[in-house]
């Protein structure tokens, strides 16, 4: 491979990748040539391998800012991260070559970190609750049923609502499906339904979801301080 020029010390950093570029011919790299069989074995991490921790003699270069800049050598790739104030990330180990990135890896660290806090203080658990009911169904119990599936409805949680067919009740499904189709209209303002009704051997089921707004409000009590006792 031809000599790579050394980047200018000085300037914005784009200027200084593009004339690294240009000195690589355009990115370019002895794209025949295979690294040898990583040895097996050894501790596991999970962290990603930089800078010197990355022993292989060639890497295909990702710069900062996404742009592609080819097959390089590791100490071409090394010495652009030294000059750059950057780390030199293995992004894909399992590639070939390894596909590696020039980024500030202690600040990426902060803000995966970040973002994986914020999502775990932001999810909201969701339970599944289950509810039977039978084709024929007496009205007092139906209105029972409802009123179970509304509550868990508004506490946030899904509802998994199942008709048990028994006998000759098996032969007629649409009685479960118009049941069911009743049950999600009385409810429809407190959710939705998810999962349309299927067949499933001898059983019909159809899944209800909460709306946001039932959500919403889980989450709101979860998150609330729990009031303490009133001193008088």
């Amino acid at each position: 491979m031809a000599a790579v020029a050394r980047p200018v010390e000085s300037g914005p950093r784009e200027q200084r990748f593009a004339g690294f570029f240009v000195a690589m011919g355009g990115g370019g790299g002895p794209r025949g040539r295979r690294c040898p069989t990583r040895p097996q074995g050894g501790p596991i991490s999970a962290e990603p391998r930089i800078n010197d921790r990355i022993r292989v003699p060639e890497v295909r270069l990702v710069g900062p800012e996404g742009e592609q800049v080819g097959i390089v050598r590791i100490e071409d790739a090394l010495r652009l991260a030294q000059e750059s104030d950057l780390d030199l990330v293995e992004v894909a180990p399992m590639a070939r070559p390894p596909v590696c990135k020039l980024m500030d890896y202690g600040k990426y660290k902060y803000e995966s970190a970040q973002k994986a806090r914020e999502a775990r203080r932001n999810q909201a658990l969701t339970n599944i609750k289950e509810m039977k009911l039978r084709p024929k169904i007496d009205p007092h119990d139906y209105e029972t049923k409802k009123g179970h599936v509304e509550r868990f409805l508004r506490q946030g949680d899904k509802v998994k609502v199942t008709i048990m067919f028994r006998g000759r009740e098996q032969s007629r499904p649409e009685l479960g499906f118009r049941l069911l189709q009743r049950l999600a209209d009385d409810v429809a303002e407190l959710g939705f339904v998810e999962s349309a009704p299927r067949q499933d051997g001898r059983n019909m089921i159809m899944v209800m979801a909460p709306h946001k707004s039932a959500k919403a409000v889980r989450t709101t009590r979860q998150a609330a301080p729990t009031p303490g006792p009133v001193v008088g």
